[in-house]
């Protein structure tokens, strides 16, 4: 039997888990250090006791900015095997996180093979799974049902849970009373918000926290406090009621952690580029340095079809100013479930923001893979700088695709580059044009 349930509960008591030496042997740092961060909340290690296949990952302050990819059914879309092709791409991109968003359906059986086969964490959204698992309409679920869901998924082995808590009647009030461009955009908020209103109850997940707390602690479970309340375009950002809600989030994270169970705190979705740094100062400190879990920020509001593009430069800026988990976005949102090829450039995309990110907060070793990059662009190693490349694939195809007649340039400036020109005129050696060598 452990000593411990949860990761927060074994750092508190100075036992270093087999997780704690995982993600300290990946961050190159100082178990004990690590320790004490996951100890006062600064980080979490989602692990779910029964998530056998899971290599563990850190997600919070000093450590690498972390991406999660969102799969999953839909009514208008239920084709496992394709999700499960994402799955794949997603595992061979090294991203930490898979969150399956499925909604339709009995989605178990897959959440199940998803979590036997995958070493990133897996996470999910209960409430988005309400309808299909009890089989009810939202009217007739009960608070007792929800934290039924809950349970049911911390013993699969889900490593962290959306929870949106912080949508309570005060947080309610607060939107209807300012007012917004587009009102509730997050779905599991929005599902909240209707069910409170029709029922007139308060929000189940805020009134019985202290029964999700407890499921969560026995599977070690990190609750993902959900902000049901992001602004759903740039207009509505940093309102009364994303600000309400997050004091709300604050509270919450520092009732989890005197319980033992880890905390993320969700953040904005669409918000202008000049107050993403702001935002996350504000987040930090209402939250108390719990670490903080954002989809984009999205810095424009039109550009369908490249959202991978407004959500990159977003999440660039936040986690360069601590963010430290960046969820993707694909060229498919706000238009349909993405493809595959729409799950690739997501990834990519999510994926360039986070090392940006983590080169400009200095993380250690961050800069390696750049300098290997500029040395084998020095030395014109074409098969070095395709090792290097986050895709690497897509980089030699476009290679490839014009052959240069000198493999020691490429086809844009072929005997003219730059790089070439400047190695041989230190080499001693003549630069000609006009006479073929």
């Amino acid at each position: 039997m452990r000593e411990y349930h949860t990761q927060m509960e074994a750092a508190k008591k100075e036992i270093v888990t087999p997780e704690m030496t995982t993600v300290a042997e990946k961050e190159n740092i100082d178990v004990n250090e690590l320790m004490a961060k996951v100890a006062d909340g600064s980080v979490a290690i989602p692990a779910n006791i029964n998530h056998k296949s899971l290599s563990a990952e850190g997600i919070g302050s000093g450590l690498r900015t972390k991406i999660n990819v969102n799969l999953g059914i839909s009514g208008d879309c239920c084709n496992y095997d394709a999700e499960m092709q994402k799955v794949d791409l997603a595992l061979k991109f090294g991203a930490e996180a898979i969150m399956d968003l499925s909604n339709y359906g009995k989605t178990n059986k897959f959440r199940r093979e998803l979590i036997e086969k995958s070493p990133a964490m897996i996470g999910t959204v209960p409430m988005y799974d309400a309808v299909g698992y009890l089989e009810k309409d939202l009217l007739d679920i009960t608070a007792e049902d929800f934290l039924r869901v809950v349970r049911a998924h911390a013993e699969e082995g889900v490593d962290f849970m959306t929870i949106h808590a912080g949508i309570n009647r005060r947080a309610v009030e607060a939107f209807r009373r300012e007012g917004r461009r587009m009102n509730i955009v997050s779905r599991g908020g929005s599902l909240l918000f209707a069910w409170m209103e029709m029922t007139g109850n308060e929000n189940p997940f805020y009134e019985h926290y202290d029964e999700v707390l407890e499921i969560l602690r026995e599977y070690d479970v990190t609750i993902s406090l959900g902000d049901a309340l992001r602004p759903g375009c740039i207009d509505d950002s940093t309102d009364a009621g994303q600000i309400s809600e997050l004091i709300e989030l604050g509270n919450l994270t520092k009732r989890a952690w005197e319980k033992d169970v880890q905390v993320m705190v969700e953040g904005p979705g669409h918000m202008a580029m000049n107050e993403i740094a702001a935002n996350m100062k504000l987040q930090k400190r209402l939250c108390h340095n719990a670490p903080f879990y954002v989809l984009g920020p999205l810095v424009t509001d039109i550009a369908p079809g490249y959202d991978h593009i407004t959500s990159a430069i977003g999440g660039a800026i936040a986690a360069a100013n601590g963010a430290d988990f960046l969820c993707y976005v694909t060229p498919a949102e706000h238009l349909r479930l993405p493809a595959l090829d729409d799950v690739r450039e997501g990834i990519v995309a999510s994926r360039i923001a986070a090392h940006a990110a983590d080169i400009a907060k200095g993380i250690p070793g961050a800069r390696e893979i750049d300098n290997k990059m500029s040395d084998a662009r020095h030395r014109v190693d074409w098969e070095e700088m395709f090792k290097c490349a986050i895709d690497s694939e897509k980089a030699r195809r476009y290679f490839e695709s014009t052959p240069p007649a000198d493999r020691h340039t490429c086809s844009m400036c072929g005997k003219m580059c730059a790089v070439r020109t400047t190695n041989m005129i230190l080499e001693g050696k003549k630069v000609e044009f006009c006479t073929e060598k």
